[in-house]
């Protein structure tokens, strides 16, 4: 028998919209349910990071998770919860998206066909494409009047919008597109419910309304709030983007410190949403905090579980390594260990300069390094001073007058992290 699902998203505060019956049907028997996700990058992004752990919970309690890529849907772009139309993608793009999405899901959800209760992965572009639009109006568009999409709450808040720029044919016939995909996957798969953000609410109760009219079939929905932040941004964004679970695009330091970062009240919502610690594991976390809060308990634990959950724990270890090098707890061990995106993360604004390589083949002296190649101290009587007072390190290691800079010094292979006292930092960039 499956457990408790809807209760496992109440407690953590993930359950919006109910339909009726959904909470019983779900416990009498295991069910087939899905999300989709719409292609535009070819990776996801945080902000898809809930709808991933419903899926993963969906999974854990018993029930059949589908992933739905949107390869037709994306083309066209949902107006829920948008003031303006989305830039359309072409179908090369959609399918070299799709394929990045597909990779990452693989380490979230359990595909192993042998299990009872395997995850599968579809493409909505693979019953679209050969779908005319006289056969989809004749078929489909006949059963849903335009009053009953009119009346949906993403329509209407878009056709009265400020900014009049009004909605197009194609937005319009999004929620038909998508109450489709449920049919479809209510016929060949017997998916019995659709979960999505509380935005998805018009969309997903479309597609149970054609099942019911056009099959007389039962289906059922749930949604989850959209998670914003305490002061009413919104959740996930940064200044420079978005917070991409591929590491080549957001480094796991820097995802590390997204977490790290969050605010006392976030982290009470946080620790629920994004984690699988149990009620009890998180309450007793939830107490230590409020007795401690400068320890940051809950930001440490959320930042740990999350980056865990997507890079895995040898990645979390070497965040937590990095996270230690701008309090001075490093050693040239450690900074050689990290990789470029995350080293010129740490580093960022650091005054650079460039060198080549063939300067360090038989090693360059320290005056020449500070001062005469670069220009980082005023002059290389100043730079002398400053290696004899032993206030100079390279790559965090104090060194002497005579010591030399060779390739063995270099981080990521082209750097060397050069460092006056505790705070001025210098980096010379080898370039062959």
């Amino acid at each position: 028998m499956p457990t408790n699902f809807v209760q496992e998203l109440r407690w953590r505060g993930l359950l919006h919209d109910i339909m009726p019956d959904t909470e019983s049907h779900l416990l009498a028997e295991s069910t087939t349910g899905y999300i989709g996700f719409d292609p535009t990058a070819d990776s996801l992004h945080i902000g898809s990071l809930v709808q991933i752990i419903i899926l993963m919970h969906f999974q854990k309690a018993g029930h059949t998770p589908i992933v739905l890529m949107g390869g037709a849907t994306g083309m066209i772009g949902d107006p829920s919860g948008k003031s303006d139309e989305r830039n359309l993608l072409d179908q090369s793009t959609l399918e070299k998206n799709c394929l990045g999405i597909q990779k990452q899901f693989e380490q979230f959800l359990d595909f192993n066909s042998e299990q009872p209760n395997a995850a599968r992965l579809v493409n909505n572009y693979d019953w679209m494409k050969a779908y005319s639009l006289i056969e989809f109006s004749r078929d489909i568009g006949k059963h849903i009047t335009v009053n009953y999409m009119m009346a949906k709450e993403s329509v209407k808040k878009r056709l009265s919008s400020e900014a009049k720029v009004g909605m197009s044919f194609t937005e319009f016939t999004y929620q038909l597109l998508q109450g489709y995909d449920f049919l479809h996957l209510y016929k060949s798969m017997d998916c019995r419910l659709q979960l999505g953000g509380s935005d998805q609410w018009g969309n997903i109760t479309t597609g149970t309304e054609l099942i019911r009219r056009k099959e007389g079939g039962k289906a059922f929905a749930i949604t989850c709030p959209l998670i914003k932040k305490a002061d009413g941004s919104k959740f996930g964004k940064t200044e420079e983007g978005n917070i991409w679970l591929d590491k080549t695009k957001t480094s796991v330091y820097k995802f590390y410190q997204f977490w790290l970062n969050t605010s006392d009240e976030d982290a009470l919502s946080y620790i629920k949403i994004f984690t699988f610690l149990s009620e009890d594991e998180i309450n007793k976390k939830i107490r230590a905090h409020n007795e401690a809060p400068h320890l940051r308990i809950l930001q440490k634990a959320i930042a740990e579980e999350v980056t865990g959950l997507v890079h895995g724990k040898e990645e979390v270890d070497k965040a937590i390594e990095a996270s230690q090098i701008l309090f001075g707890k490093a050693t040239r061990e450690t900074l050689q260990k990290l990789d470029e995106l995350t080293f010129l993360e740490l580093f960022n604004g650091v005054p650079q300069a460039t060198i080549s390589s063939a300067q360090l083949k038989e090693g360059m002296d320290l005056v020449a390094a500070l001062a005469t190649e670069t220009g980082f101290l005023k002059s290389n009587g100043e730079a002398r001073r400053a290696v004899k007072e032993n206030a100079i390190s390279v790559n965090k290691t104090k060194i002497s007058e005579t010591y030399l800079l060779t390739h063995k010094d270099l981080i990521a292979d082209r750097y060397i992290l050069l460092q006056r006292g505790k705070k001025n930092y210098y980096l010379l960039k080898i370039e062959n």
